[in-house]
């Protein structure tokens, strides 16, 4: 399925380069979005399934910005890390390897499942002078206002798994369940956006290296949550919350922006877990008026 991007416009002034670097043993690809002498880098984590294409909404409203955007491995043009799980810790110890490598004290940004990823590594001591969180994981998925849709979720990604190879690659990259899983999170009622998220989701979410590292991924994104690494980060942390999210609902992230030293939590109306997509220009402004001009990042 094609679709206008409504974001294009914006993104084509936005110069990007491609790169690898090796982290933990494996070729990561990532992208530099901006110029290379702006005064703020911020390293960008992607969510469960996606890969650095769905951050680019938010990008496009960081004009002057540099922006590093890896796909995590096993996602995207990133290879699965060879004989590791791919578990929080491993994501975790990735993270904390890779910004040492190309933006040591950078500004972390993590969404979704990256938010889980992010907050752990800079917990751990990943070394940041700010870390941005959108979407963040507040709550244990199973917990959540749809549940039953995550435990049956759980079941998809098991069965994914455990059936013979050929059938489960075909279940987990059907396309009729990937666009249930697009419908289920759009909330916007522009039919034009909602058909780009569609095309988005066609487009990158079966981006995936094999089901093995997916099955791992997903069950590092329902076992652990934000609240774990909280207390241990000390650093400025912004929150930028979906006021209609299904995964995490608004008052478990009031509860969560409590357990940082230092937090600022911003609310989205209208939105659901698809702030990048639905609403990149709110969460940019919360990032650049977070941000300000007394934190330069790295050069």
């Amino acid at each position: 399925m094609t679709s206008a991007n409504p974001y294009s416009s914006r993104l084509s002034e936005v110069p990007v380069r491609r790169h690898e670097v090796s982290v933990l043993g494996g070729d990561t690809a990532y992208w530099v979005y901006g110029p290379d002498q702006a005064e703020t880098t911020i390293i960008v984590v992607h969510g469960f399934r996606g890969e650095h294409h769905g951050l680019e909404p938010v990008i496009a409203h960081l004009p002057g910005t540099r922006i590093i955007s890896p796909d995590l491995p096993g996602f995207g043009e990133t290879a699965a890390l060879t004989g590791r799980t791919h578990d929080l810790s491993t994501y975790s110890a990735w993270l904390t390897e890779f910004a040492a490598s190309v933006a040591p004290g950078a500004v972390i940004l993590g969404h979704s499942f990256g938010s889980i990823v992010a907050a752990d590594a800079v917990a751990k001591g990943l070394d940041t002078p700010r870390l941005v969180l959108v979407n963040p994981i507040g709550a244990p998925a199973l917990e959540g206002p749809r549940g039953i849709l995550t435990r049956m979720a759980v079941f998809y990604y098991w069965a994914g798994a455990k059936l013979p190879r050929p059938l489960g690659d075909a279940l987990l990259r059907n396309g009729i369940i990937v666009r249930v899983m697009s419908v289920s999170m759009a909330k916007t009622s522009n039919k034009e956006l909602r058909r780009f998220i569609h095309a988005q989701h066609d487009a990158y979410f079966s981006r995936f290296g094999d089901r093995d590292v997916l099955h791992q991924a997903f069950v590092a994104s329902v076992s652990n949550d934000v609240r774990a690494s909280a207390p241990a980060i000390k650093q400025p942390t912004l929150l930028v919350a979906a006021v209609r999210d299904d995964i995490t609902p608004i008052e478990a992230e009031r509860h969560l922006a409590t357990l940082f030293a230092d937090s600022e939590l911003v609310e989205i109306d209208d939105v659901g877990h698809l702030i990048h997509y639905e609403t990149p220009a709110e969460a940019a402004d919360a990032i650049t008026r977070f941000l300000g001009p007394s934190v330069p990042g790295t050069q």
